[in-house]
């Protein structure tokens, strides 16, 4: 028997990076002995955020191997969460910045957190930005030219 269901448009499969949010005590050093668990297995930092309240610290990381840096996570119980966040190109920061944000505004999509990578992803300088839709953020970023960068464009 055939079907007559409408078809329905099909998800943005834009290229979204993995953040890690890893939960440490605000103490000295203990920013030192994530960052060096992931060095050691060869699983470096790309992006790193830091926010701190009086007892805990979160800090958001990108690295070049997030498959890895799960297991290792899991491994050494390390409490941290996944999300995907948006890497934008920026090759020049200057102008394009008001762009990108005025592009979001525009389509109301909320930019709860941005920063900078430590790399230079194909020569050019890159922000990673979480957003409240990654999806609509992806499809309008795009739109209005930006190069958004994978996972693969960041470990190369």
């Amino acid at each position: 028997m055939t079907s007559n269901l409408p078809e329905t448009t099909s998800k943005l499969d834009g290229p979204l990076v993995k953040q890690f949010s890893v939960f440490l005590p605000n103490k000295v050093g203990a920013m030192l002995e994530v960052v060096k668990l992931l060095s050691v297995q060869n699983t470096h930092v790309v992006a790193l955020s830091v926010s701190e309240s009086t007892d805990s610290a979160i800090a958001r990381i990108i690295a070049i191997d997030p498959v890895r840096v799960e297991k290792l996570f899991r491994e050494k119980n390390v409490p941290f969460g996944v999300s995907e966040v948006v890497v934008v190109e920026m090759r020049e920061v200057a102008t394009q910045l008001v762009k990108l944000l005025a592009a979001l505004v525009m389509a109301e999509v909320n930019v709860h957190f941005a920063y900078p990578l430590l790399i230079r992803p194909r020569g050019f300088a890159a922000i990673a930005l979480h957003v409240d839709d990654t999806e609509c953020a992806s499809s309008v970023l795009m739109g209005e030219g930006f190069k958004l960068l994978s996972q693969d464009d960041i470990t190369r």
